[in-house]
């Protein structure tokens, strides 16, 4: 007879122990904290620059407006805005005013003013005339009473009162030959006044040049209408002499100084444009920000260095400018986005043996990019980014990719 062999009461607790064992270790497994996975940049060497960003507007430098030099009439401009011109070509074509309408009574008085000036001049030719018969006659009495003295028939005082009266007959003589001219300038100044009543003969048509050579930027007149003495007709400028204006609050502008370097970006198609600070103006204006703050702004005058793409850019263009108000060479550069706020001080997180090891760091400047520090870390170490809440002093990480220069 066969019997069924029985378990010991010590095997079986030896199972039970061991599963017990097994779901407390996998357990434990489990709900270990696992390392976080942040971003991290390296702590480097390189040139720290303390900067003011604004934007801008491309401008000529030389902007010239071609105005009319007289009243009259202007012929449709026949060139388009951006028509290239050289110095002395032809703008447009300008024709003299013509005279205003007048009624027939202002033309009867014109008609009567040419009549008096007609008969002025005669009686001015008649005393032409006759003062020319009393100086003949003085002139022929001078010669006799000359030649009478000679012989001592007269006394000398006869020959001198015959000479006396000569130049009195001369002097009459001229004021009648101006008298007759001005006769003269009255009645072709009364011809002239009833031909423009009448319409009269059209004016010489002027000619209005470009001063210099450039690109046309405005066009103030579209069509063939009168215009005034000094009204705008064009603005022309040369588009490969430009300079930027940049409006920056007035406490950076007094960080900033004349000669500064610049750098000048207008866009992806064209490469940043090296600049230098020409001039700031001392007038400050204000400005409406977007969140509506009142600003003093002041503007300042970047010369381009580097002839720019004449072909792309233009007057009023939109530029991003960086200007360098300080720059040092061969410091040690921390990302911006490592610092974390310690009381009144500064902490980073750097990365040692897969974890988080706070330090303190002494900040000596920092722009949008990076920060200078001048001790608690050296060029090498490895921080964390953008840490926040989460991430603390001897926390296990894991950098979610290859650590990585940030230039200052």
């Amino acid at each position: 007879m066969n019997e069924t062999p029985t378990r010991s009461p010590w095997g079986r607790r030896a199972a039970i122990a061991a599963g017990v064992l097994g779901v407390a270790v996998l357990g434990a497994w489990v709900l270990q904290p696992r390392p976080l996975v942040v971003d991290v940049a390296a702590v480097h060497e390189g040139r720290f620059e303390q900067t003011v960003q604004e934007d801008g507007r491309l401008r000529p430098v030389q902007r010239y407006t071609v105005a009319a030099p007289l009243q009259g009439r202007l012929e449709r401009p026949t060139l388009d805005v951006g028509a290239d011109v050289r110095a002395g070509d032809v703008l447009a074509v300008l024709h003299p005013a013509a005279p205003a309408l007048i009624d027939a009574r202002t033309r009867a008085v014109l008609q009567q003013r040419v009549g008096a000036s007609e008969a002025a001049l005669a009686a001015a030719d008649a005393q032409g005339q006759r003062a020319r018969l009393t100086h003949d006659q003085a002139r022929a009495d001078l010669q006799r009473t000359r030649d009478l003295a000679q012989q001592r028939f007269v006394a000398p005082s006869a020959a001198e009162q015959a000479e006396r009266s000569e130049r009195a007959a001369a002097q009459a003589l001229a004021a009648a030959e101006a008298e007759r001219q001005r006769a003269r300038y009255a009645v072709a100044e009364a011809r002239a006044a009833l031909a423009q009543a009448d319409g009269g003969a059209p004016g010489r048509p002027w000619l209005v040049r470009s001063p210099v050579g450039g690109r046309i930027l405005k066009r103030h007149v579209d069509s063939a209408v009168p215009v005034n003495v000094g009204q705008a007709l064009f603005e022309i400028a040369d588009l490969a002499q430009l300079e930027a204006v940049v409006d920056v609050l007035s406490a950076d502008a007094l960080r900033i100084a004349v000669g500064a370097p610049a750098t000048v970006s207008v866009g992806p198609a064209v490469p940043p444009l090296t600049a230098r600070v020409a001039r700031i103006d001392p007038t400050a204006f204000t400005k409406v920000s977007a969140l509506g703050v009142e600003e003093q702004r002041v503007p300042v005058v970047l010369a381009l260095e580097g002839p720019p793409a004449e072909a792309i850019l233009g007057d009023g263009y939109r530029v991003e400018a960086r200007i360098v108000v300080s720059a040092q060479e061969r410091v040690t550069l921390v990302p911006t986005g490592a610092l974390v706020r310690d009381g009144a001080g500064w902490q980073v997180l750097v990365v040692e043996g897969g974890r988080a090891v706070a330090r303190q760091v002494a900040l000596r400047d920092r722009n949008a990019d990076v920060a200078w520090i001048t001790d608690g870390v050296r060029a090498g170490d490895t921080v964390v980014l953008y840490p926040g809440q989460l991430v603390r002093d001897g926390q296990r990480l894991r950098p979610r990719a290859a650590p990585g220069q940030v230039s200052g």
